[in-house]
């Protein structure tokens, strides 16, 4: 071999995938060499192994091997400088050669000829337009196994658009194991979404950018499924773990066969932003292809029941597949690095959600005259809001500490003017108080949540922030930690907010006064949106807001067991000592770097004499 050089443009995959291109305003772009030397065999010399220099006394390297020093700095450098490292299992050249044919494997279901198996059944296309999506199905059903498939994605402005390829059996009882790639903008990246489901619950959601383009070539996205875990893989590399909990109450999707399913589609109502940006219909058909997939799965309806449908499998070592520590490694560094959501930094238990408090037994409906509703068995309460009055609710208990979690859907369209609140407080002039309130916007324009912290009548401790996502599509969870040494605001099991105790440097604390829930809707276009500029629209009323799914894990001073739950998913107290860890502690400054828009410790104009003593620990 010749040694070779060059310099050149690679801008469609070298950074980012591709995403950041050439500027080449700071062209020409220069690199330097010296020093070269080469102890090496000459095939054309008449001395086939010698030097070009006089420096070299020997070819010792003929027999070179790294010696135990040596080994322990290539192990430092692979643990701290490699970006990627694909095979963490084998994805088999061989395999991937002779992968299973889209015609035998899989039925088009939908999608009115705009899904199509081409190149002889190696290819398979998913196509949209403003008509109708696509859609296809494997014809197997599985349960346990490994599956690959080869992606290439929607090019350019993919925002809107939603591609799907998950395993499902069917019912509102149903299992399932998804990959959700959520379109976006030019130049911005996919967000790859993950979730799983057993027996119809799901909110189990984490979020992934990707360190490539997907749009630009065909890349392996891969789900092994055994009865210990489930790992999600991209071109090899793990980027997700989800364990069987059943041993914490936990269901698990073991017992129900699934298909595999995959379907393009407009969701422009929340996919990108939440639902701020929308489809735009001038760039499609869109387009997503697919190739090369191979399931070594078990076919409940086999006389052979664990078989791959290639004959490149060896083995079933799928059915106890774990991570090893290098594979934990490149999960880690993936999580690290590209996760976006991460959604349980506290147990949001599924199995909790499932059997919420009944508000009938937990709830007062206290005034709104018929306009505040509990229905569903207790499961469901809505509040609404027209021009002559809102609606409000309040807990029978009082709590003092506690974790409560409450599911929250709000106003739609356009809810400017309209404040939804959901806090903690006490009574009189030197009450305490925790803040939830939700302050409406025009439509398309994003919701502001507002928190605040009151302790013996003094509040003045605003943050607001955006949200990442719709909140009026659907249920989302809002939850406050309240212990001894901090209250914690999450949303969807992502804190978005810590105020620790100050009372060292002289600043009261919430920790005497027990205080009930309390939530309202009502109308405050004199302040809530652009400060009192934008009224409420009461064309758009009457405005309603939906709650499910409450729960408080909590001491209630009067009850004969102070800190207990009022379901039985709880099995401690846990929240009591709870602080945020190192990795709850970088979604904090996530959330705080992206999508604050308000603090009162950097408002000088309103502190101009100095901070609020607190903001040296909350800031």
């Amino acid at each position: 071999m010749r040694i070779y050089s060059s310099l050149w443009n690679a801008d469609d995959w070298a950074t980012r995938g591709g995403l950041v291109k050439t500027d080449w305003s700071q062209a020409p772009f220069s690199a330097s060499y010296r020093n070269f030397n080469a102890n090496a065999c000459i095939t054309s010399s008449p001395s086939s192994c010698n030097s070009n220099t006089t420096t070299s006394t020997s070819n010792s390297w003929l027999n070179e091997e790294l010696d135990n020093t040596s080994l322990e700095r290539l192990k430092w450098v692979q643990k701290n400088y490699t970006l990627i490292l694909l095979m963490c299992f084998m994805i088999s050249a061989f395999g991937i050669a002779i992968a299973a044919k889209f015609d035998q494997e899989f039925d088009i279901t939908w999608g009115d000829g705009r899904a199509k198996i081409l190149n002889n059944g190696d290819l398979l296309t998913l196509s949209l337009d403003k008509i109708s999506g696509s859609g296809f199905q494997s014809k197997n059903e599985y349960l346990f196994g490994k599956i690959d498939m080869q992606l290439k994605l929607i090019p350019g402005n993919s925002a809107g658009t939603v591609t799907a390829y998950y395993l499902s059996s069917q019912g509102p009882t149903h299992d399932e194991i998804d990959f959700e790639f959520l379109g976006n903008l030019s130049g911005d990246p996919y967000t790859l979404h993950t979730n799983v489901f057993s027996q119809g619950k799901g909110n189990r959601e984490q979020q992934f950018h990707l360190w490539f383009d997907p749009t630009a070539d065909f890349h392996t996205y891969s789900i092994t499924w055994n009865p210990q875990r489930i790992i999600f893989y991209v071109d090899g590399t793990p980027i997700r773990e989800y364990k069987n909990s059943e041993s914490m109450g936990v269901s698990y999707p073991k017992n129900q066969a699934m298909r595999i399913y995959s379907s393009l589609w407009n969701a422009d109502d929340w996919a990108t932003r939440g639902g701020l940006v929308k489809t735009d219909w001038s760039q499609a058909p869109f387009s997503a292809s697919y190739r090369n997939f191979n399931a070594n799965a078990c076919i409940p309806s086999s006389p052979s029941s664990c078989n791959s449908n290639t004959t490149t499998s060896t083995s079933n070592s799928w059915l106890n597949e774990e991570l090893d520590n290098t594979s934990q490694e490149r999960l880690k560094w993936v999580q690290k690095n590209y996760m976006v959501v991460l959604v349980i930094c506290f147990m949001i238990s599924a199995i909790g959600i499932a059997i919420g408090a009944k508000f009938d037994q937990e709830f007062d409906i206290t005034w709104g005259d018929g306009r505040a509703k509990i229905l569903n068995n207790g499961d469901l309460l809505t509040l609404s809001l027209d021009k002559i009055s809102g609606s409000g609710f309040q807990s029978k208990n009082e709590y003092l500490f506690g974790k409560i979690d409450m599911q929250l859907k709000l106003v739609s369209g356009n809810s400017a003017g309209t404040v939804t609140a959901y806090y903690l407080s006490s009574q009189g002039p030197t009450h305490d108080e925790i803040d939830f309130e939700f302050l409406g916007n025009l439509s398309g324009d994003p919701y502001t949540l507002h928190t605040n912290v009151f302790s013996q009548g003094k509040g003045n401790r605003e943050q607001q922030f955006h949200l990442w996502f719709d909140p009026t599509a659907d249920f989302h969870t809002y939850s406050i930690t309240w212990n001894p040494q901090r209250i914690i605001f999450y949303v969807d099991g992502t804190p978005i907010r810590e105020y620790k105790n100050s009372e060292s440097m002289g600043v009261s604390y919430p920790q005497n006064q027990p205080m009930r829930i309390y939530s309202s809707l009502w109308n405050a276009d004199d302040w809530a949106t652009r400060g009192g500029l934008v009224k409420t629209d009461w064309s758009q009323a009457p405005f309603s807001a939906s709650y499910r799914n409450f729960n408080a894990n909590a001491c209630i001073p009067n009850s004969p067991s102070s800190c207990n739950s009022n379901t039985t998913t709880s099995t401690s107290s846990s929240w009591l000592n709870e602080e945020l860890d190192n990795t709850c502690q970088e979604r904090l400054k996530w959330v705080q770097k992206n999508y604050m828009v308000y603090n009162y410790c950097t408002d000088s104009k309103r502190f101009p004499q100095g901070f609020p003593a607190d903001c040296l620990q909350n800031s």
